[in-house]
């Protein structure tokens, strides 16, 4: 029987933002020796079995499951069978997280690593595709609800605050008059005069979906009109505010589960 030649070991690293390090790997046995950093490392495994040392034990991550290692945790990383290990992971400094918990003790996940599928779910928004950028506002989005599934996932139930409605109204109608262009939620924050994580929480709590989503939708909303109109994709994708047709067509897919040619096609019909 011939054999297969040896998997080479390679790593991809997507530009970094703020406080947030993403990264795709793979290797064929060993991965790194024991260390540790000041950050989370938060990922899902890909392919085969990623095993390592952590907290005194033996850890196999599988697809499916999510790694989170706890800032300052000393690890490793090995493929724990012949075929190698594929995984994306991030680095998210703990800073960034704390501002989002306001205050309340950083989550700990026990073992590193949770079949939760909020957990996995919030990850995957942000490990989804190291090629394509993350807008600001779509970041910082799932960096909240990846805060918040965290603590789930660490037995900590989210205490409800005070809700600001006028300043989360303004968000949103800030966001109908800005479609064409990048929205920060920063901007949104100074525009209704509430802290950016306080006007996350709100704007949930209130309209039942995310700043980020609801602007998302809202663009989709004008693409169709503008396709309906007679405006090609690419037209519809620049005049409601997406880097390119591509891009639009990603979310278009996301939303309504066929691209938007097809709806076209279908809408002539």
């Amino acid at each position: 029987m011939a054999k297969h030649p040896p998997r080479k070991d390679w790593f991809h690293r997507a530009p970094d933002v703020g406080g947030l390090q993403r990264f795709e790997a793979f290797f064929a046995g060993h991965g790194y020796d024991l260390h540790r950093h000041d950050t989370y490392a938060i990922g899902h495994t890909l392919a085969g079995v990623q095993s390592y040392q952590y907290r005194g034990g033996w850890r196999h991550s599988v697809p499916g499951q999510t790694m989170v290692l706890h800032p300052d945790e000393v690890h490793d990383g090995e493929a724990g069978t012949e075929t190698g290990f594929h995984y994306r992971m991030m680095y998210i400094e703990p800073a960034l997280i704390q501002q989002m918990l306001g205050g309340r003790p950083l989550p700990f996940i026990k073992d590193g690593l949770s079949t939760d599928p909020r957990l996995f779910a919030a990850t995957q928004a942000l490990l989804r595709s190291l090629d394509c950028p993350l807008e600001s506002l779509e970041e910082q989005d799932a960096l909240f609800d990846l805060a918040q599934a965290l603590n789930g996932a660490g037995g900590v139930t989210a205490k409800r605050g005070n809700v600001d409605y006028v300043a989360a109204e303004r968000a949103r109608e800030y966001m109908h008059n800005a479609l064409d262009r990048t929205v920060t939620l920063e901007e949104l924050a100074h525009h209704s005069g509430r802290d950016r994580w306080s006007l996350s929480r709100d704007f949930r709590l209130l309209f039942g979906t995310s700043p980020y989503r609801y602007l998302t939708m809202r663009r989709l909303d004008l693409v169709r009109a503008l396709l309906i109109q007679g405006q090609s994709l690419v037209s519809a994708a620049l005049i409601a505010g997406f880097t390119d047709q591509s891009h639009m067509t990603r979310q278009f897919c996301r939303t309504y589960g066929l691209p938007p040619a097809r709806w076209m096609k279908m809408l002539r019909r």
